[in-house]
């Protein structure tokens, strides 16, 4: 053992080959967000040899959240991961876990700390953290993402650290970082603004179990979103229209509430149109996910500030804040996932929620993240935690996918993510259905005409009025015929004449 405060500087080599077969990993990354780079690499590529070999080399791996391009990616190109957590969004490994290859734990993303500290998966073997500095007492600068780190570096058995000199050392003056200590020994977080800090601006580690420090010198691996189509620019407009409208009956107060928004191109789209709304006054975020929409929206004055996990950010965008970081640190403030999406945090401060569906069902409930009720995409995220204890709830979604094939209104989603206690609103671009107050025939009748596509709405009626009455109408002999027909003929409603569907 190194003598504390001084650490190998190891080559990527050699640093996989201190991690055994079987080993729980855990990587720093919210989305690609400061995720550890080099190592995975490395990992893949000792994996690769020794299956060619005929030995036995797969990984336990976890993350903040999904960090594809840099870990999961070449990971899962050569079967080394055997089980997962909390989300993925890769391709391969969605197939691994989908033919039972590997097995996947979908977790609230708040819960990933807890879960660790009470030892609920086991140990962490290693943890390998992306950082700017490390000092020789631990103390650990992280990159553009805390995410699950600050739990990882204090509990895990070994670290390795990556540190990367392409990002500015200067993102530590965003940080505000801080670990909840366990139940029942927990006090209320003082966040009464999305922008107070309550921690420091480093993650601490004992430094005997620093095993070595890799250099590299990489920029995050984020795609940029496609400019938003004519369907995004609709589900949009209804989102804020309706702001605008709660804004002006006094349900929003004039000062405004802080905002969330999921990832993706309709979140995104929608940043973009509430910052162009002139009836919408400045705001303030407390979020998981800082965006590229975001960036502009904070540079006009339009976006106050903002609480967030990550930077998730293109080249262009990320540079744009570390050539002015100066106007930016005052305004950013990035905390561990366990805060960013606590849900006292997010009740307190009357957060309004915005995130995506796969599908809803007619009365509300919301499947972000299962295909046929069997298959995963990517997990269900941080949605639950901000949709349950948010001010709003609400839920957007084309209304049609796959040229009309697919409806995302469906009589039953087949995988509950959000429930209909919890989701407030349901936007499509046909328009918003507002389910507060109403019952579950009046929440049918709302979304079935508000939301659905034109072309489904008929079928969803007849739904509703030949099912057995009781509180909730449902038949169970038909609820599933619309993914019964799409698994079998390719379509929800086979007869339909696709070429007709305005909007496909």
């Amino acid at each position: 053992m190194v003598k504390i405060g001084v650490f190998p500087d190891l080559t990527p080599e050699e640093a996989a080959a201190k991690v055994f077969n079987g080993a729980t990993v855990a990587f720093s990354g919210f989305t690609n967000a400061g995720a550890a780079k080099v190592l995975p690499r490395a990992l893949a590529a000792r994996a690769r040899n020794e299956h060619e070999a005929g030995r036995p080399y797969r990984l336990r791996v976890m993350t903040g959240a999904s960090s594809s391009a840099s870990i999961d990616d070449p990971l899962a190109q050569v079967d080394a991961i055997s089980w997962r957590a909390p989300y993925q969004s890769a391709p391969k490994l969605r197939k691994q876990i989908n033919s039972q290859q590997v097995e996947y734990v979908d977790m609230h993303l708040s819960q990933v700390s807890e879960m660790v500290l009470a030892g609920f998966h086991g140990k962490i073997d290693f943890a390998v953290i992306e950082a700017t500095e490390v000092t020789p007492d631990g103390r650990v600068y992280l990159t553009t993402s805390v995410g699950a780190s600050p739990a990882y570096l204090k509990y895990a058995d070994r670290v390795l650290i990556e540190i990367n000199r392409y990002h500015s050392p200067r993102l530590r003056e965003m940080a505000d970082i801080t670990i909840l200590p366990a139940p029942p020994h927990r006090t209320m977080l003082p966040l009464h603004d999305p922008l107070t800090k309550v921690g420091y601006p480093y993650a601490e580690v004992d430094p005997r179990r620093i095993v070595g420090i890799v250099e590299n010198n990489e920029p995050d691996t984020i795609g940029a979103f496609a400019p938003p189509d004519e369907r995004s620019r609709k589900i949009a407009a209804h989102v804020v229209k309706f702001l605008v409208e709660e804004l002006r009956t006094g349900q929003i107060p004039p000062e405004f509430l802080p905002l969330q928004a999921g990832v993706g191109n309709v979140a995104n789209g929608v940043m973009a149109a509430l910052g162009e709304s002139e009836e919408i006054p400045p705001f303030l975020m407390y979020t998981e996910v800082f965006q590229d929409s975001l960036v502009g929206l904070m540079e006009s004055g339009k976006l106050r500030g903002a609480s967030t996990t990550a930077l998730t950010l293109t080249h262009e965008n990320l540079q744009k804040i570390y050539d002015n970081i100066d106007f930016f640190v005052p305004r950013i403030v990035l905390r561990p996932q366990e805060i960013s999406n606590h849900p006292g945090v997010v009740l307190r401060l009357g957060v309004i929620a915005m995130n995506t569906a796969l599908e809803a069902d007619i009365y509300g409930n919301v499947n972000s993240s299962h295909v046929y009720g069997t298959d995963i995409m990517n997990g269900v995220g941080g949605s639950g935690e901000f949709t349950r204890n948010s001010f709003l709830s609400i839920y957007m979604c084309p209304s049609i996918a796959k040229g009309g094939k697919i409806s995302s209104i469906v009589p039953m989603v087949t995988h509950v993510d959000n429930n209909e206690h919890a989701v407030q609103i349901v936007v499509t671009e046909q328009g918003l259905a507002d389910l507060r107050g109403l019952g579950p025939m009046q929440r049918a009748k709302a979304v079935i005409g508000n939301c659905a596509h034109p072309a489904y709405r008929d079928y969803l009626y007849r739904y509703i009025e030949k099912a057995r009455v009781g509180h909730i109408r449902h038949d169970l002999d038909t609820c599933f015929e619309l993914h019964r027909n799409l698994m079998e003929q390719g379509a929800m409603l086979p007869d339909l004449d696709l070429s007709q569907i305005e909007g496909a």
